[in-house]
């Protein structure tokens, strides 16, 4: 079994060269290979540095799947620039059944947002192994994973930042629901914070993964038609939804039909038919997926905080904690967003914090 700090730590030298990381890990064979025929001046800081990752990733339950593993993701195996290195939290089956991603504006227009809860209703309905996949953004993105959450489909929220965090905080709510049926998966490390740069480049994990990917309302710029052309990139099915012409919300979408890089689809059946899925039985019975991994052993300073909130029938704010335990600020905040992703505890305003009992 290979040792993926050598990944983690060659993800770290080359972090803006992916390109160059993927070429020395496909010449060598390995990334520990590669690693040891390198002479860089940054090798011992990002060696320590990757140990460091991999301390927090068992501390916290993240999963970690790198181009050695026979479980990496298959489709985005297949892409140039698939990432080196992936991170994950949840019940994540990266490679099982239909994977469909689904992208649009962050402003859409309330039929918008209906296409988006009926497309994942109509595909769960007729596929029997089905993922929905977006970046979990503000409007077509978060109506997706908030229709999969509603129909009990696996989504898989792919966000621009570590694990250490949730971007926006607003969508905190799903991305813990998610972690029950699918989860977050990233290329990013723990303390990468969500720079603008970073959403661009996650994109192509979005469309990489999928098997179709389905723009909903898009104007004429925007990020989602970034994920489209990069679905077109890798040979992707990419979908979209016709608009009025005079809609703003829907120029992008026309434009992609009318340069036929999107099928012009209605319902799920279009998309179905096109990509020849086979449907359900219409007797079948709704598949139940299993809480995997999400009472994971704490550890010491993370039962240290669960003791402390079950002591407190109201919650305790975060300050209070840091004073309590005499730990950063920053370690508490992070060690309280573990507790909440595997579901121990509960977010509230004003920075308070209750035990789920």
């Amino acid at each position: 079994m290979s040792n993926p700090q050598f990944d983690i730590a060659l993800s770290f030298l080359f972090r803006n060269r992916l390109r160059k990381s993927l070429a020395l890990v496909d010449h060598y064979g390995s990334a520990q290979e590669a690693w040891h025929h390198l002479n860089e001046p940054q090798m011992k800081e990002c060696w320590e540095r990757a140990g460091q990752e991999l301390e927090w990733i068992h501390a916290h339950g993240i999963r970690v799947w790198t181009l050695a593993d026979d479980d990496y993701p298959y489709r985005l195996r297949q892409c140039p620039d698939k990432p080196l290195v992936l991170y994950g939290k949840g019940n994540i089956e990266p490679s099982a059944g239909h994977f469909v991603s689904i992208v649009g504006t962050r402003r859409p227009t309330e039929h918008g947002k209906e296409i988006t809860r009926k497309l994942v209703r109509e595909l769960h309905e007729r596929l029997e192994q089905l993922t929905i996949v977006s970046g979990g953004a503000y409007g077509i993105d978060i109506a997706a994973h908030r229709a999969a959450i509603e129909f009990g489909v696996p989504t898989l929220i792919i966000p621009a930042h570590g694990l250490d965090r949730i971007y926006p905080y607003q969508h905190r709510a799903e991305a813990v629901s998610s972690l029950m049926n699918g989860g977050l998966l990233t290329e990013f490390p723990s303390g990468v914070e969500p720079l603008p740069k970073n959403f661009l480049q996650r994109n192509r994990i979005i469309a990489g993964l999928s098997d179709a990917t389905v723009v909903v309302e898009s104007k004429e710029r925007g990020g989602s038609l970034v994920t489209a052309n990069m679905a077109v990139d890798y040979a992707r099915e990419l979908f979209t939804f016709p608009g009025r012409p005079e809609d703003a919300s829907s120029q992008g979408c026309n434009n992609l039909i009318r340069s036929d890089k999107a099928h012009l689809i209605t319902c799920a059946d279009d998309l179905i038919t096109f990509m020849g899925w086979k449907t359900k039985n219409a007797t079948a019975q709704p598949v139940q997926t299993a809480l995997v991994g999400l009472l994971a052993d704490l550890s010491p300073t993370q039962q240290t905080l669960l003791d402390k909130l079950q002591e407190a029938e109201e919650g305790l704010n975060i300050n209070f904690l840091v004073m309590e335990t005499d730990l950063p600020y920053e370690t508490v905040a992070s060690e309280m967003l573990m507790l909440e992703l595997q579901g121990l505890v509960r977010s509230l305003p004003g920075g308070i914090y209750r035990f789920q009992r």
